[in-house]
Parts: C-alpha cells; sequence; structure tokens
C-alpha cells in the first residue's frame, strides 16, 4: 500500500477537465485507488464521486494505492499533480 499528498495548486480547484482526467488515469490500473480529502473518502473510479468532494484550491488530498501495479500507479499520479495546472 501506497499512500501521498498532494496539495492542489490550481486556484479553481478540482474541476470537471481535472478530475475526468484523474479518474481516467486512475481506470488504467488494477490496483484500488482511493482518495480522501479532510473525513470524506472515495475510491477514485467516479466522475461524481471526485466532483462532489468540493475540491479547493489549496486542499491536502491524500491517496490511497493498493495493488499489484501500485508504483506504477504512484508514478503516474505524481507526474498528473505535477501537471496539473496546466490542465
Amino acid at each position: 500500500m501506497i499512500e501521498k499528498e498532494y496539495i492542489i495548486t490550481a486556484p479553481e480547484g478540482m474541476h470537471a477537465r481535472p478530475a475526468t482526467a484523474l479518474v481516467r488515469l486512475a481506470k488504467n490500473f488494477t490496483s484500488v485507488i482511493s482518495i480522501w480529502e479532510g473525513n470524506k473518502t472515495v475510491p477514485l473510479n467516479s466522475l461524481l464521486n471526485l466532483l462532489s468532494m468540493g475540491i479547493k484550491g489549496g486542499d491536502v488530498l491524500k491517496i490511497r494505492i493498493e495493488g499489484e501495479d501500485e508504483i506504477t500507479a504512484a508514478e503516474a499520479l505524481d507526474h498528473f499533480f505535477s501537471q496539473i495546472k496546466d490542465l
């Protein structure tokens, strides 16, 4: 199991475009990926789940990755969150 934390640097937060890209990315892996912020936890397999969290700029997200390709998934998520301001 791998756990990561990311700060959302985009002032508009996690809006539809980056949220869609993140869910699509997560679906490429067999590992179970879940995301939580504050006291809300959702599996990262649904755009509605992610958007329902109301993630704003400056929020800290925690992601848990568990499965056989968790290292590859963690690297892909690191890359995604380093590029999120470009989405």
